[in-house]
């Protein structure tokens, strides 16, 4: 169930993606040291943490008191 719940919601995590990679310059690109490649990723979720608008994914656990058998 939680599959065909993110399936549907797809479009809001290729768009997430598409703004970091393009607003916020995360791009692939063959750093030298894998530290360059952390401070790239750290830099860019960071500016990405200060857009205004954020799209984001409303997903509720819905609790019962049915029994799964798998």
């Amino acid at each position: 169930m939680k599959d065909k719940i993110l399936l549907g919601k797809r479009s809001v995590i290729e768009t997430i993606n598409d703004e970091l990679k393009n607003m916020c310059s995360i791009e692939h690109s063959r750093h030298i040291s894998f530290g360059n490649f952390q401070t790239n990723m750290i830099s860019a979720l960071i500016a990405y943490s200060f857009f205004p608008k954020k799209p984001a994914l409303k997903y509720k656990v819905v609790n019962t008191n049915q029994i799964t058998l798998f």
